[in-house]
């Protein structure tokens, strides 16, 4: 299985992408310490997945509930509310399932109208 979150594109100076992944039990990024999932992880986990969305949401369903359990651990009582967790790990899944299916709408309508 391929590991999670690297991608094999390469910057400007030639060196690989440094994978986004989370530090738990603190569920921040490794790279920029933003809180994880961050943008670039969500931006090489969606072409990681771009040809299998399920997986994506399934795989972020796993790390919601692992995440669910090491912040309930760090802290008993939370200030984030389940909402915002769903929102941060799975709701931005759906949002590039839409927009693909948007995609091969528009390119399924222009080779129907192409002669």
């Amino acid at each position: 299985m391929p590991t999670p979150n690297v991608s094999s594109v390469h910057d400007r100076q030639r060196r690989a992408v440094r994978p986004h992944l989370p530090m738990r039990p603190l569920w921040l990024c490794r790279v920029c310490a933003a809180p994880w999932p961050c943008q670039p992880a969500r931006l090489l986990l969606g072409m990681e997945y771009r040809r299998d969305r399920v997986s994506l949401s399934v795989y972020m369903a796993g790390q919601l509930f692992d995440a669910t359990a090491d912040l309930i651990k760090l802290n008993p009582h939370p200030t984030t509310t389940p909402a915002e967790l769903f929102d941060k790990f799975l709701a931005w899944t759906a949002r590039y399932a839409r927009r693909d299916d948007t995609e091969r709408q528009a390119n399924t309508e222009r080779r129907e109208i192409s002669p």
